[in-house]
């Protein structure tokens, strides 16, 4: 196999827009991976997006703003192939003590470049989210306190909910088309695919000079090489002679059939902001005492159970989603089975959203994936040079790869060339952590911004 400027390990969705912002300034790329493009975590996403990050500082924020731009230009340049949307994220709380979060987090959020807060208390000046499009509407968030208000735009929540938080510049899309939009771009700009497994980075004088792949078989040279492995960011890693200080945790979802129509069509990504006991019967809570993985579902679980509608007209399916088990797990595909996430799911789900509550006894047959949130201990992304001069990486993408990869891609790139750099950069860069006042800033860091 012939030469390339670039290869890039992994054909996520990290390394498909890495591959098409590489060809965009003239690069001859390799993209390199032993599965289909897009087939081993990106296809299992939630799909959703969010300039709603917390601090430190607005890295975070100022990456996502940029990323969406991308994805809005793309958007128009595809006549919206990817259906992208922007009906937002609605945090709901029926816990009187937590409106005052709600309301820090929209206030810190402003003053990260988020957008403004507007706090309601009527109707009279909140507009409602459409169900369909992204241009022409608000950007920061609505704090809802008026019950009538609440009532009128969300029937569905429940009645003892005292408040939402309304994130307006969030929505979701198709990542699958998303992702085949970037890689058919990047092959018209020259981007090749190999079908197949890097074994090795070579380094000569400090520098890389080749890859080979399936074990030593081909050989590809080469003076920039690209860790864009998702799960395996680590152990891709070890290849260039570094160990990036990420980990993974084991992230599933459930879709089912909401045949009832508890949850609207149009909705928004509905989040409950509240932590919750679920309520159990004795026969259940006898169970679950019996069993040490299990046992812990009867504390407090924590929050962030959420879900979306998913499908277009006419569908019925319900995504659902909660990370109330996230510890550092190892990689290991398939992912293990799961048989009492779905019932977890609808229990939580059912406290915000009551009609759901109508499934416990006849649940819908649900439909189960998941993937790995590979992430770093503050959870912000390795982008930029590790490893010998040639080596870098894009990664550590925590659950959040669909909606920062074209802002990451272009970061990358801008190293990779030597570009100017934008002002998040070294909040991203893998270095950062040679830095003992960032290190030390690590045991007392705030939320993470994880869902």
């Amino acid at each position: 196999m012939s030469g390339s400027d670039v290869v890039i390990c992994g054909a996520g969705i990290a390394g498909v827009a890495a591959a098409d912002a590489l060809a965009a300034r003239g690069a001859s790329v390799l993209l390199v991976d032993e599965r289909a493009p897009l087939s081993l975590t990106s296809d299992k996403s939630t799909e959703c997006y969010r300039n709603w990050w917390p601090g430190p500082g607005n890295a975070m924020v100022a990456l996502m703003n940029r990323s969406i731009d991308l994805i809005e230009a793309l958007a128009d340049a595809t006549g919206n192939a990817f259906l992208l949307n922007r009906r937002g994220y609605l945090y709901v709380t029926a816990a009187p003590e937590r409106v005052a979060l709600l309301r820090q987090a929209g206030e810190e959020a402003a003053a990260l470049g988020a957008g403004p807060l507007r706090v309601h208390s009527s109707s009279a000046s909140y507009a409602p989210h459409p169900a369909h499009g992204y241009h022409n509407q608000p950007d920061g968030a609505d704090l809802i306190l008026d019950h009538a208000t609440i009532r009128h735009y969300f029937p569905y929540l429940a009645e003892d909910t005292v408040a939402v938080l309304h994130a307006r510049r969030c929505g979701w899309l198709s990542a699958q088309q998303l992702g085949m939009a970037l890689l058919e771009r990047g092959r018209s700009r020259g981007v090749r695919l190999a079908r197949a497994r890097v074994t090795a980075v070579e380094a000569t004088g400090g520098h890389v000079t080749a890859v080979t792949l399936d074990d030593g078989a081909q050989r590809v040279a080469t003076g920039a090489f690209v860790n864009a492995a998702g799960p395996f960011l680590r152990l891709v890693g070890q290849m260039a002679r570094i160990d990036l200080p990420v980990f993974s945790e084991r992230h599933r979802k459930v879709a089912f059939e909401d045949y009832l129509g508890a949850i609207p069509r149009d909705a928004p990504m509905i989040i409950c902001a509240d932590p919750q006991t679920l309520a159990w019967s004795a026969d259940e809570r006898e169970m679950l005492a019996e069993d040490d993985e299990l046992r812990h579902l009867l504390g407090t679980l924590p929050a962030g159970v959420h879900c979306r509608p998913e499908g277009g007209t006419g569908s019925t399916w319900v995504l659902g989603l909660w990370a109330y088990d996230a510890a550092p797990v190892a990689e290991t595909f398939p992912l293990p089975p799961a048989p009492h996430f779905p019932d977890v799911v609808l229990r939580g789900l059912a406290r915000m959203i009551p009609p759901l509550s109508a499934y416990t006894e006849r649940p819908p047959r649900p439909v189960l994936d998941g993937g790995y949130y590979t992430r770093t201990r503050e959870n912000r992304p390795l982008i930029g040079p590790a490893g010998p001069r040639g080596s870098f990486v894009i990664g550590a993408l925590s659950g959040y790869g669909i909606m920062a990869a074209c802002g990451a891609a272009e970061l990358l790139a801008a190293h990779i060339a030597g570009d100017a750099l934008p002002p998040y950069a070294p909040a991203c860069h893998p270095a950062r952590y040679a830095d003992a006042a960032y290190r030390a800033l690590l045991d007392d860091w705030p939320d993470t911004g994880q869902l």
